[in-house]
């Protein structure tokens, strides 16, 4: 099997590492919260298509490793993540809702994304600026 995938013209690999927090960074992300977290993040990620391919939530933050298909940005792949989250656990979980009330939302507006590559930057260069030598 190939590391790459493959769409009707377009042979690809996009990966990203991404984080974000809940509002205020307050440690909410704990117990049954985390473990219905999980398994919320995996059903949107089926639904989606995208990949997750490591998750890690500490009690103030999130890590994805996820893989997604080029048509989407990044932006996208985190709005989609962040407002289907926030609708399910407000829904299974009205006290963590009620702790949220005051602000209107469980996740801050910010988020880092990274782009994640089987070869480094230093690689690439590299690789561009020999191919015009030997052609």
């Amino acid at each position: 099997m190939s590391e790459y995938n493959r769409l009707n013209h377009c042979k690809f690999l996009i990966q990203y590492h991404i984080i974000w927090c809940p509002k205020f960074r307050f440690n909410v992300l704990n117990g049954n919260v985390e473990s219905e977290l999980k398994q919320i993040l995996r059903i949107i990620s089926t639904q989606y298509e995208f990949e997750i391919k490591e998750i890690e939530i500490m009690p103030d933050h999130i890590h994805l490793f996820i893989l997604t298909k080029p048509i989407i940005a990044p932006t996208d792949v985190v709005r989609i993540l962040k407002s289907i989250s926030a609708r399910e656990l407000f829904k299974n979980f009205p006290k963590l809702k009620e702790f949220y009330n005051r602000s209107g939302s469980l996740w801050s507006k910010g988020y880092f994304a990274s782009t994640v590559g089987k070869v480094s930057e230093e690689t690439v260069k590299r690789y561009i600026q020999e191919k015009k030598s030997r052609s």
